[in-house]
């Protein structure tokens, strides 16, 4: 059986770029840092990156507001 992998970011780190547990790109309004809900901000699943936040132990989500 084939190993999946995961898909890399859409663009590079800190320009915009995308994980799969991300919800919109880094800095867009009305968004925020939350800790990654698969590896609890780790970055890590066991010894493979974490897929949902590409290893970065965060993912982007909408905040909301009053």
């Amino acid at each position: 059986m084939t190993e999946k992998k995961p898909h890399p970011p859409t663009h590079h780190p800190g320009q915009g770029a995308m994980n799969p547990g991300d919800q919109a790109p880094e800095g867009t309004p009305g968004t925020g840092e939350a800790l990654c809900p698969d590896c609890s901000g780790k970055g890590r699943l066991g010894d493979e990156e974490c897929p949902t936040c590409g290893g970065t132990g965060k993912v982007i989500e909408g905040v909301s507001g009053a």
